[in-house]
């Protein structure tokens, strides 16, 4: 019980202090709006916001989202993978991909827990929330239907996600990010793509289950 303690402390340690050491570095580089924030206004929720957001975009991995994501978002990014592996046949697409999706998802997370969006944007969060379980319930269903599998509709479902997402982020992330997260949907929403995952006799079944059963699970637990 000590052992765990302790383990649980020193990582918590070791954050703390790459925060501090990201703060600082900000707060000593040439002058800037979160340099003048500092030195003019403290304000230690924008540069805890920040902190996390420039934490995130070094550190994102499997072991420290983890940390952030359920076990059952974990299981659906892990069958993600490999389909997306397995579609692409390029393993390091596959792990970009999939690191840009977890890297979106958590700053979406923080900036929203850490009360960043205007009411504007949090109506557009919103409507993002119910596109996206929109889009679990649609596909789902045309995994259990027989011949209702429409790979327009589902395109045009993640489509209209991103343009949301886009909207939402505007104001708080970079260019970067945003083409992080036109990465993510240019390869979902490729309508090949879509139709060689729910090819009922391709080699792709086996992952939908699996993804289809992580999104049931995630919709009965109402987390989508």
């Amino acid at each position: 019980m000590v052992g765990k303690c302790e383990g649980k402390y020193s990582f918590r340690f070791q954050i703390f202090n790459l925060l501090l050491l990201l703060m600082l570095t900000d707060l000593l580089s040439s002058p800037s709006p979160l340099f003048l924030v500092a030195t003019d206004v403290f304000n230690s929720k924008n540069l805890a916001v920040q902190a996390q957001k420039k934490i995130l975009g070094k550190m994102v991995s499997k072991s420290i989202a983890t940390t952030l994501i359920d076990d059952t978002s974990s299981e659906v990014l892990d069958e993600l993978y490999r389909v997306t592996k397995e579609y692409t046949q390029n393993k390091k697409e596959a792990e970009k991909i999939i690191k840009n999706l977890i890297k979106t998802v958590i700053k979406l997370a923080i900036l929203y827990r850490n009360n960043q969006f205007n009411q504007d944007e949090l109506a557009l969060m919103e409507k993002f929330k119910k596109k996206v379980h929109q889009l679990a319930m649609t596909a789902v269903s045309f995994h259990q239907v027989d011949f209702t599998f429409d790979r327009n509709v589902l395109s045009r479902l993640l489509n209209e996600c991103r343009d949301m997402l886009h909207q939402i982020i505007q104001r708080h992330l970079t260019a970067k990010s945003h083409g992080r997260v036109n990465n993510v949907f240019d390869h979902f929403s490729d309508c090949d793509f879509l139709a060689a995952l729910y090819n009922p006799f391709g080699n792709f079944k086996p992952h939908l289950q699996k993804l289809c059963d992580g999104i049931n699970k995630m919709l009965d637990e109402e987390n989508i």
